[in-house]
């Protein structure tokens, strides 16, 4: 019977001894002298979008973060809008990206652009943070956000709820591809910034027991385009 202490040492003997896999999976081959092969520890990122999308969906469910696919835009409003209603949000402070201001016209609250002026008090009295983001990793159920698209640092930290206005061209298969995305469209102007969110903000600490919205949002919404 395999425990975690034998799966360690026969990853290693692996590394050693066989040309590495890419991490998130099991070598083609192991070595002749160990019987006991390390397991994947990652699902495949995808090798379509819509395979990608499936373990994306998988992914988010595991990490308690919301995934709201949606056909276009106006959609996109119209669950906005049935999101804010049902969480009955009274403040949103948004990121003043083009695919974003459209949306908060359809809101049923008091709106804030919290690019224009940096207000902590304000921020943290907000409801819910919107933002754009720079790509999501299918394998990780991970959004990358930076400094330019997520309007600074705090907009996707401070308020109760952060919510993400992204489209289907964006999801990538893994960490490689999203890095690889960021820099295509940056080159050599990257944003001072970079952040990868894996779920609603958590932590473990005090006596092994999940705590939801420690350090950041307590709630995770990925509104899909497309």
């Amino acid at each position: 019977m395999s425990d975690a202490r034998t799966d360690i040492f026969a990853r290693i003997r692996e590394a050693l001894k066989v040309k590495a896999p890419r991490p998130h999976l099991k070598a083609e081959t192991s070595s002749p002298k160990t019987s006991v092969a390390a397991k994947p520890w990652l699902p495949d990122g995808g090798e379509t979008i819509e395979a990608s999308l499936q373990i994306l969906s998988e992914q988010l469910a595991k990490l308690k973060a919301v995934l709201i696919r949606v056909p276009d835009h106006a959609a996109a409003a119209r669950a906005l809008a049935e999101l804010a209603t049902q969480k009955s949000w009274k403040k949103v402070a948004f990121h003043g990206h083009p695919m974003i201001q459209p949306l908060v016209a359809a809101l049923p609250c008091e709106v804030w652009e919290a690019d224009k002026s940096f207000d902590k008090q304000r921020l943290e009295g907000c409801d819910a943070g919107l933002t754009t983001c720079e790509s999501i990793v299918a394998q990780l159920g991970s959004i990358l956000v930076s400094s330019q698209s997520s309007g600074g640092r705090a907009l996707s930290v401070l308020p109760h709820a952060h919510v993400v206005i992204a489209e289907v061209a964006q999801v990538v298969p893994d960490l490689g591809a999203s890095l690889a995305l960021a820099k295509s469209r940056h080159g050599e102007s990257m944003p001072s910034m970079l952040s990868y969110i894996t779920g609603p903000s958590r932590t473990g600490d005090i006596e092994r027991i999940l705590v939801l919205g420690a350090h950041g949002p307590k709630e995770l919404f990925l509104i899909l385009v497309g």
